[in-house]
C-alpha cells in the first residue's frame, strides 16, 4: 500500500483493524492502534515491536469484526474496493493498481 499511495495520489486506503482471533494478543494490540489513532504503531506491530496497552474504551473492533462477518471476511490481508469486490489474500503494488483501475 505505502508504495501504491506513494506512485499514485489519487488513491486512498482506509485501515479498518480486523484482529483475527488465532493471533494470541491480536485484539488488544489493534485497540491500542486504533486508541491511539497511530500508523507507527501499526508498523510497530508488523515488526513484531511491543505495544502498550489500549488507552481507550472503543468498539470500533467488535464493529469491524461484525462487518467482516457480514461480507464473507475470515482472513487478512482483505481489500473492499470502491466498487463493491472485496479480495482477498496480498497483492504487490502493480497488482493492487491494476485491481484499483480495472472497474
Amino acid at each position: 500500500m505505502k508504495k501504491v499511495i506513494k506512485e499514485r495520489k489519487d488513491i486512498v486506503f482506509f485501515i479498518k483493524m480486523f484482529p483475527l482471533k488465532m493471533h494470541a494478543g491480536a485484539y488488544d494490540k489493534a485497540k491500542a492502534i486504533v486508541c491511539e489513532k497511530s500508523l507507527a504503531l501499526l508498523e510497530d506491530a508488523f515488526q513484531n515491536k511491543p505495544l502498550p496497552k489500549p488507552k481507550c474504551k472503543t468498539t470500533a473492533l467488535d464493529e469491524n469484526i461484525n462487518l467482516a462477518e457480514k461480507l464473507g471476511i475470515t482472513g487478512t490481508p482483505a481489500l473492499i474496493l470502491p466498487d463493491g469486490r472485496v479480495i482477498t489474500g496480498y497483492r504487490d503494488a502493480s497488482a493492487l493498481k491494476q485491481l484499483i483501475d480495472k472497474r
